[in-house]
C-alpha cells in the first residue's frame, strides 16, 4: 500500500508522517500493495484537518476528519474509513451475488473471504417522492433554506437536468450535475 502524504498550511513533520503511516496501516489488511491511499493534511485557525482518499476502479473511499489536535484528526479518520471499506464490501458481496461483474482487484484476497456482516449494510427506511420543478440552482438554495434541509433536489431550468444544492459545512453553498 503506498501512501502519498501532502500539507496545506502545516509542515508535515515525521511525527505527523509516522502516525499516518501507523493508523492507516491498519488499512492494509483490506488492499493489494498496489492500492494508493492520498493523504491531504491542512490547518485552518485551530481546524486541523485530514483528507484521506482512496480512488478506486469505479469508486472513490473518502473521508475527512477535522478537530483541534492532527493526531485525533488522524485517528478518526481511519475509523470512517474502516466502516466505508466494510460498507463497500458488502455492496462488492451482493452485486457479485447477482451477478454483475465488478471488479475486487484493489482488495486482499483475504479481506474478501472473511465473513460479511448484514448488520454493516445500509438500511433504507424511507422512499420519499416528489415533482422535481424547473429552477435556477440560486432559487433551488432559497427553497432548501426555506425547508431547512441541508440538501434539495431540483430540475436545473437552464440544462433540464436533475441537479442538488447543498450546504457545506464552512455555510457556503455546493451544487452537482451530471456530468456528460
Amino acid at each position: 500500500m503506498n501512501i502519498s502524504i501532502t500539507g496545506k498550511n502545516i509542515a508535515v513533520t515525521d511525527g505527523l508522517r509516522d502516525a499516518v503511516n501507523d493508523k492507516l496501516g491498519k488499512l492494509e489488511r483490506y488492499f493489494t500493495p498496489t492500492t494508493t491511499i492520498q493523504v491531504t493534511m491542512s490547518v485552518e485557525k485551530e481546524r486541523q484537518k485530514i483528507e484521506v482518499t482512496i480512488p478506486m476502479k469505479g469508486t472513490i473511499i473518502r473521508s475527512e476528519q477535522t478537530s483541534s489536535d492532527m493526531y485525533v484528526s488522524i485517528g478518526l479518520v481511519v475509523e470512517i474509513l474502516e466502516r466505508q471499506i466494510k460498507r463497500y464490501k458488502a455492496k462488492l458481496i451482493s452485486r457479485t451475488q447477482s451477478g454483475e461483474g465488478i471488479s475486487t482487484a484493489e482488495f486482499s484476497p483475504a479481506f474478501l473471504e472473511e465473513e460479511f456482516e448484514e448488520n454493516d449494510a445500509p438500511k433504507i427506511v424511507r422512499t420519499k417522492r416528489f415533482g422535481v420543478k424547473p429552477m435556477d440552482p440560486e432559487e433551488a438554495c432559497i427553497q432548501m433554506e426555506l425547508l431547512e434541509h441541508n440538501f434539495y433536489v431540483f430540475r436545473n431550468s437552464n440544462t433540464d437536468e436533475v441537479n442538488v444544492v447543498y450546504k457545506r459545512k464552512n455555510g457556503t453553498y455546493g451544487l452537482i450535475e451530471p456530468e456528460d
